[in-house]
């Protein structure tokens, strides 16, 4: 009989397999490396100082309108009541004088209306009118 060769195994390994450890490490190293200079990077922009200019009224036609809620839009541009006063002012000093067309909402309080009729009427706007009167039909 033949006896067969016995291999005596080698002993085991007591260290941990670090490859893996170096391409993980290797591979946040260069996502490091290539991200670090977009974050740094900076565009200089020179930005106007102070408050922007306030547009002028439009010389033919402006509009009024009161929201539901009681805020006022002159042209589509959110505005107080006092700088509502100040538009009507240089509308009025304009030539021609524009007109101002009031747009209230169906839904908005009779109270802020009223105030904003009187507002009107004290700068003595010299051309007016309402505006959208056919949607009160449906209310």
């Amino acid at each position: 009989m033949r006896q067969t060769p016995v291999i005596e195994s080698p002993d085991p390994v007591g260290e941990m397999n670090t490859t893996p450890l170096i391409d993980v490490l290797l591979v946040l190293l260069v996502m490091f490396i290539l991200t670090v200079p977009i974050q740094t990077h900076a565009i200089k922009l020179n930005l106007p100082n102070g408050t922007p200019p306030v547009p002028l009224p439009n010389p033919v036609v402006n509009e009024l309108a009161i929201t539901k809620p009681g805020s006022l839009l002159w042209d589509g541009v959110p505005m107080s009541r006092v700088e509502v006063g100040r538009e009507l002012q240089l509308t009025q000093q304009m030539n021609p004088v524009p007109e101002l067309h009031l747009r209230p909402d169906p839904e908005a309080r009779y109270e802020v209306v009223d105030e904003v009729l009187a507002l009107i009427k004290r700068e003595n706007i010299q051309k007016f009118g309402f505006v959208g009167n056919e949607r009160y039909l449906q209310h």
